[in-house]
């Protein structure tokens, strides 16, 4: 495994991700059944408006399909340019930390400052990534 340190960040993101779907799926079922919002509201998302709470676990879970696809693309190409040392990977947990504050944020009290910090701590880190591995592949070609 000494070759695929990036794999458990990467692994990391993904249960962030499935744990949002989870709690997305939960919020919108409790929406239904108090009445927040009808059943078939989510067959075209159309005819209402889906609640506060389900409706901000919803926009997370896309969010996390944005800029999270650069994070993939960055490690995969540490990987195969032999560029997984210590300081991807201590970028690479980084963003994975941001993103899991951003989330416990933007899920709970929504704080916005707090939230834009968490997110652009992790923009940085990811920037920080992309430079490593680039200025890997045009010192060593």
């Amino acid at each position: 495994m000494r070759d695929y340190p990036l794999i458990y960040p990467m692994f990391a993101l993904v249960l962030l991700t499935a744990v949002v779907l989870v709690t997305l799926f939960r919020r919108r079922v409790r929406a239904v059944r108090q009445g927040q919002v009808s059943m078939g509201y989510f067959g075209i998302y159309q005819g209402g408006g889906e609640p506060e709470a389900s409706a901000k676990a919803a926009r997370h879970f896309s969010n996390l399909f944005e800029a999270p696809t650069l994070f993939y693309a960055g490690c995969l190409a540490a990987m195969v340019t032999h560029d997984a040392g210590i300081a991807v990977q201590v970028l690479a947990w980084i963003y994975v930390a941001a993103r899991v504050v951003h989330a416990i944020i933007h899920l709970g009290a929504n704080r916005i400052g707090r939230r834009v910090r968490a997110y652009g701590i992790g923009w940085l880190a990811l920037l920080g990534l992309w430079i490593q591995v680039v200025a890997h592949v045009a010192l060593n070609t």
